[in-house]
């Protein structure tokens, strides 16, 4: 695709998209360096979104005030990448967020793509969370601990016993669990946590305390919903193992909808990622980094973007185009550590 009428595309950055949420708190604010408010009850940040209504809007450069979906309809595989569109059009597949759990989530299932097609007409949702920060005995549940049938999970839920056959996970700072669609699960409150998910607004909620919404009513349930949707058996591997490396990329998770790593840098730190055929998204975690653009693929070799460096801070989030894939991460603080997520979808599941 060349599009060499319309600006050359740069690291974008994004308005503020805050959610209020029954079991949100205030450290989202504080987490992203803004003024807090009392009685916050900011639950999420979504980061990048395409969810027609949640748009993401771009905060720099020429391209200020546009949706993301305007950018992906004018440069398509230039910002998705080739791979990327010809398995998701001209739809923006992730979902990226923070989450601040001051209260337990309720009990929760998601369909998958063929289920969520059938009855929605849209992705299913499979994500990941990494926690960035969890206060003293927090903990989530994520997978069941036996066993079940249907008929146990109707019964279970009838009598309020749903939450003892599931697997219940003490959390701390730098754990990451992957919840494929159809596995129960519920983040439980003291957790600050980064989600990456497929672009899915679908939740089924099975079990949610008895509470009521901030107006005052009983929140929805979806139990009948979410029969044919969860997956029944046991899995051991709902808790993922790495080993931390400093100054190089560690896998945390990798799916055919995604794949993230961990990047704790201390130095400058070059990523030539043309080669996934895939827009990249940095989610900053701590410290505070500049992105540098130091080339670009499908345009002229002399042309230039308008923007060649960003700064990313703490609690902010970016997306690196797929045409401009090959970029230096210098940490602001050399005697630090900066910490990143990198997102992105790797065509090694695709092109064989």
């Amino acid at each position: 695709m060349n599009v060499p009428e319309l600006p050359i595309l740069y690291p974008l950055k994004f308005e503020l998209n805050l959610h209020e949420l029954l079991w949100g708190g205030g450290r989202l604010r504080s987490f992203k360096g803004l003024p807090t408010k009392p009685d916050d009850k900011i639950g999420e940040s979504w980061e990048i979104s395409a969810v027609p209504g949640k748009e993401s809007v771009v905060s720099n450069g020429v391209f200020q005030g546009e949706t993301l979906n305007d950018l992906i309809a004018k440069y398509g595989d230039m910002l998705l990448g080739k791979t990327v569109v010809s398995l998701y059009k001209d739809k923006f597949p992730l979902l990226i967020k923070f989450i601040d759990a001051v209260d337990d989530l309720s009990v929760q299932v998601h369909p998958n793509d063929q289920l969520a097609q059938e009855r929605h007409g849209c992705f299913g949702k499979t994500e990941m969370w990494y926690v960035m920060d969890a206060m003293p005995n927090a903990n989530l549940y994520c997978g069941f601990n036996s066993p079940i049938s249907k008929y146990e999970y109707q019964k279970r839920i009838e009598d309020n016993s749903i939450c003892e056959v599931l697997q219940k996970h003490s959390v701390s700072k730098g754990d990451v669990f992957f919840i494929p669609a159809g596995r129960v699960h519920a983040i439980c409150g003291g957790s600050l946590i980064a989600e990456v998910q497929q672009s899915s607004d679908v939740t089924y909620r099975i079990y949610d305390y008895g509470r009521l919404d901030l107006n005052g009513q009983p929140r929805t349930l979806h139990t009948d919903l979410a029969v044919d949707a969860i997956d029944y058996s046991v899995s051991d591997s709902n808790k993922t193992a790495y080993e931390r490396k400093l100054n190089k990329p560690v896998c945390v998770a990798e799916c055919p909808f995604f794949t993230v790593k961990l990047l704790e840098i201390n130095r400058g730190f070059h990523r030539k990622l043309f080669k996934y055929d895939s827009f990249i998204v940095y989610m900053c975690l701590q410290g505070n980094c500049t992105i540098e653009v130091l080339s670009t693929k499908g345009y002229d070799r002399n042309s230039k973007p308008e923007i060649t460096k960003i700064s990313l801070t703490t609690g902010n989030s970016c997306l690196i185009p797929a045409s401009v894939a090959d970029v230096m991460i210098v940490p602001d603080n050399l005697a630090g550590t900066t910490n990143l997520l990198e997102v992105y979808i790797d065509n090694k599941h695709f092109n064989k």
